[in-house]
């Protein structure tokens, strides 16, 4: 992983909601070669089990994750609710429920204003828009294993060059 003030490009794997292995007993071939493809993995929560996050450690180069709702004491206990990290200049916060998605982006500026991207998860709903500041953009990529009433199970790759954020792709799984 380059160092967090490098100018990039970092190559991002952004996961939410895995729920394994409740919702699947792996994650599918497709998100397994973006995550060994990346610089760095997001993941916003609701892994379910610690083998979940054991295995993205052991096959990522590196991992940005928190604890969900659906997480029990031993991953609270090994992650954060609200993780940062600056990653090619731009400020990267982690966690796993924003509240309702009316007022979703008044209420992440307030609550995040010294970051630029803020990943979340929780609703299984992907999401991409940008506060009212202009200057934080939301991203939820859904979930790749419990599309819940979505069409497709969903998770996302994005870069980071030169405090800016390009080329986000929401991935449909079959």
């Amino acid at each position: 992983m380059p160092p967090d003030d490098d100018e990039g490009p970092v190559r991002l794997v952004l996961l939410a909601d895995t729920h394994q292995p409740r919702r699947a007993k792996d994650l599918p071939a497709p998100v397994w070669a973006a995550v060994e493809a990346a610089d760095l993995v997001v993941h916003a929560g609701d892994w379910t089990e610690e083998a979940a996050l054991d295995a993205l450690l052991a096959r990522s180069r590196a991992l940005l994750g928190v604890a969900g709702n659906n997480d029990g004491p031993a991953l609270h206990a090994r992650l954060p609710l609200v993780a940062h990290r600056r990653v090619a200049g731009v400020r990267l916060a982690v966690v796993h429920e924003t509240g309702a998605a009316a007022g979703r982006e008044r209420r992440a500026a307030r609550a995040h204003p010294d970051v630029d991207l803020l990943v979340f998860g929780h609703s299984h709903i992907p999401w991409d828009s940008t506060a009212d500041n202009g200057s934080l953009r939301l991203l939820n990529p859904g979930s790749p294993t419990d599309r819940r009433r979505q069409p497709h199970a969903t998770f996302m790759t994005a870069v980071a060059e030169r405090g800016a954020v390009r080329d986000v792709v929401l991935h449909r799984l079959p």
